[in-house]
């Protein structure tokens, strides 16, 4: 099997008309190629955290910001 360093040291040797021959010739591979990725069904997010239990409310995350806060700036430093 050809190396990708094998193919970039061949494909250095070109000249620059026949390095653009030959993006030209392999995009359209890359771009099918994208397309059929690009196609598949994807995995929901929805319910992804819910395995964590519910989420704080207001007034939670309210006191843990109150009680982080409560010693800042201190002066021992």
């Amino acid at each position: 099997m050809v190396k990708l360093q094998e193919v970039l040291q061949l494909a250095k040797q070109l000249s620059s008309v026949d390095k653009m021959r030959l993006i030209q010739q392999i995009a359209p591979d890359i771009e099918q190629e994208l397309m059929v990725s690009n196609n598949k069904p994807r995995k929901s997010l929805w319910g992804l955290c819910a395995d964590l239990g519910p989420a704080p409310s207001a007034e939670e995350i309210e006191e843990m910001r109150q009680e982080a806060w409560a010693n800042f700036p201190r002066e021992d430093i």
